[in-house]
């Protein structure tokens, strides 16, 4: 798809081996990645090596209201201490940086205020605490009447309404709660799901969005929009404060909440969008009738529509994420739809979008994940199609083309911030850590992506960039049992010499539906595994997004059948090279991907493969195999 500007797109490149210019000086002692002289000799990526990688955070990036600087977070950790710290940074568009959170202090969110200050969320002894420091980091202060506990918020465009997230006891679940005679039984009581998610008990707290005005001492008039509610907004696992959304006047906050309880609330999917007036104290359900994850809603510029993502599929947490648009002016006429004309603007879009963002200039921008990489996506409003969910007898919009890419490239955008004509991106690949670039392009016309990317916080990282040699990654396509093709990536070790033999890894991804893209990770590190001397064999085998709904779709109730064939399919291609040890063949996989390992340990065909997988673990509800 989009063959026609891949050429042109290719001069975005992602320029992962570039030091920071000699402007890129930074303004304050910031720790960064310091390698030792023997690592520095031995050019190799390692665990220390890893470790000492400062995280650019790809989430909550926003311009100041100037447009000339960029605010992050940057995660570095200290292995003696065994400790990360999370700082607030902020960074111009030629690539100076500052500090804004005070030294020793461990933040997890930030955002711009009207005036150029910065408030936002660090850790103290009762949780979450808010601070507001000015922009260069000068003056840092907590906020009065804002006690611990908070666990995200939100301030409006105004500057004057604030949102916090803060966990509420809303239900009993210890047996010496429930039961006054028994004030020293620990038990939990439960007589339906949910029991456990991942890592934690459901206690019977949940966390509530409460609203309040910022003013000059403190946030004053605080309210719980869900009083006594038993359930979480935003969503558990991820409790994902991006699922809320002040309108640009500030009179209307937008939230994603599954309102449902017990086992019905276990395996459905059907979240909803909700409207809160903060005059009158009403909320409606705008997504009412649609069964499928509603998520993420984002207010237009005159505050008469919004933008979200849905699936339409009830109980299918891998169906397609469309993006979709809802005039805010309608009236409820029926029990089982929603308000408002709708508009699907991705019909002829066979991905799953994320990250929508509805520019002041009425553009909708998103990510979206295409043949293995995640690229930046505009949306334009005079094409597209009515949602027969909004009006079944409505004709389709004039036809146009919709979606437009705005990169391309072997790479991953994993955030983005607009203001005006200037985009920034957060952007990794398989070779390099996630790092800041200003994009410029080379034109206004819709279809034109050609220009540059620019570093902004490679300064972070420098002795990783210029000491450490990265393996060649590999685009490969492989011909499958059912004479499909799938996109496989093949990472070298370093000084890579074709005339010798090496063993082969075959990477098997978890999920099972998620992508095995351009990914860096701290985990599953496919240069850190080519960095021991291994080839590394990637396939986005069936079950994995960016390739349309279809590829995804088939996984489901064919777990040990093609997607198996089509790791198979992978390791055999690259196993006829010259240069790979058929004799020296392994796999490796966790969740999914151990399952995966599983699999290939049968006899389904002669493999002289040896698997890596870890053990059980009991203690997670989410077994890593």
């Amino acid at each position: 798809m989009f063959d026609s500007v891949r050429l042109s797109a290719m001069a975005i490149v992602f320029a992962m081996a570039v030091s920071c210019v000699n402007h890129n000086v930074m303004s304050d002692r910031q720790p960064v990645c310091v390698l030792t002289d023997s690592e520095k000799e031995a050019a190799r990526l390692t665990p220390e090596v890893m470790w000492k990688i400062a995280r650019v955070g790809a989430g909550g990036l926003a311009f100041s209201p100037d447009g000339k600087r960029i605010l992050h977070t940057l995660t570095t950790y200290d292995v003696e201490a065994n400790r990360g710290t999370t700082s607030v940074r902020s960074v111009d568009l030629e690539g100076r940086t500052r500090r804004i959170s005070p030294e020793g202090s461990d933040c997890s969110q930030a955002c711009w205020l009207p005036d150029g200050r910065v408030i936002f969320l660090a850790d103290g002894p009762g949780g979450g605490e808010l601070w507001i420091a000015d922009g260069d980091g000068s003056h840092p202060r907590q906020v009065p009447n804002a006690e611990g506990g908070i666990e995200g918020f939100g301030v409006d465009r105004q500057g004057g309404n604030i949102f916090i997230v803060r966990k509420v006891a809303v239900e009993r679940r210890l047996s010496g709660e429930i039961f006054p005679d028994l004030p020293l039984s620990r038990a939990r009581v439960y007589d339906d799901l949910m029991v456990r998610h991942w890592n934690y008990w459901d206690t019977g707290n949940y966390s509530h969005i409460f609203v309040g005005r910022l003013t000059d001492h403190g946030i004053e008039d605080l309210r719980d929009i869900m009083p006594e509610e038993p359930w979480d907004a935003p969503m558990a696992p991820y409790f994902d404060t991006g699922e809320i959304a002040w309108s640009h006047s500030g009179a209307l906050l937008a939230y994603t909440c599954k309102k449902l309880t017990g086992a019905e609330y276990a395996v459905s999917t059907d979240s909803d969008i909700y409207l809160y007036d903060l005059t009158t104290g009403l909320t409606r359900n705008l997504t009412l009738g649609m069964p499928g994850y509603d998520r993420y809603p984002r207010f237009s510029p005159d505050d008469g529509r919004i933008v979200f993502t849905s699936m339409a599929r009830p109980g299918n947490e891998s169906d397609k994420a469309r993006l979709m648009t809802l005039d805010l002016g309608g009236e409820q006429t029926s029990g089982d739809r929603p308000a408002g004309r709708m508009v699907d603007l991705t019909a002829g879009f066979d991905h799953s979008v994320s990250d929508p963002h509805w520019a002041d200039d009425g553009r909708i921008y998103f990510l979206a994940g295409i043949e293995g990489t995640v690229q930046l996506f505009r949306a334009d409003l005079e094409a597209g199609s009515l949602c027969a969910e909004s009006d079944a007898a409505a004709s389709a919009l004039p036809a146009g083309q919709v979606i437009h890419p705005m990169t391309w490239g072997d790479f991953d955008q994993v955030g983005y911030a607009v203001h005006g004509d200037q985009v920034v991106v957060a952007r990794q690949s398989i070779s390099s850590p996630t790092e800041l670039y200003r994009l410029s392009f080379g034109g206004a016309t819709p279809g034109d992506i050609s220009g540059v990317a620019s570093p902004l916080t490679t300064c972070y990282n420098r002795d990783l960039y210029d000491h450490i040699r990265m393996g060649q990654v590999e685009r490969r396509w492989v011909a499958t049992t059912d004479h499909k093709q799938m996109l496989t990536w093949v990472v070298f070790p370093p000084d890579f010499d074709p005339s010798k033999r090496y063993p082969l890894l075959l990477y098997c991804q978890g999920g099972p539906q998620s992508t095995v893209s351009q990914f860096w990770s701290y985990r599953w590190n496919l240069q850190l595994m080519a960095a021991r001397g291994y080839i590394v064999v990637a396939p986005n085998r069936r079950g994995a997004p960016s390739f349309g709904q279809e590829w995804v779709d088939q996984i489901s109730g064919d777990y040990s059948g093609q997607n198996i064939r089509d790791l198979l399919a992978a390791i055999d291609d690259v196993a006829r090279e010259p240069w790979a040890d058929r004799e020296r063949m392994g796999c490796v996989g966790a969740s999914y991907g151990g399952y995966s390992d599983s699999c290939l340990a049968s006899p389904i065909k002669p493999h002289v493969l040896t698997i890596t997988t870890s053990a059980p673990s009991p203690s997670r509800s989410n077994t890593t195999w």
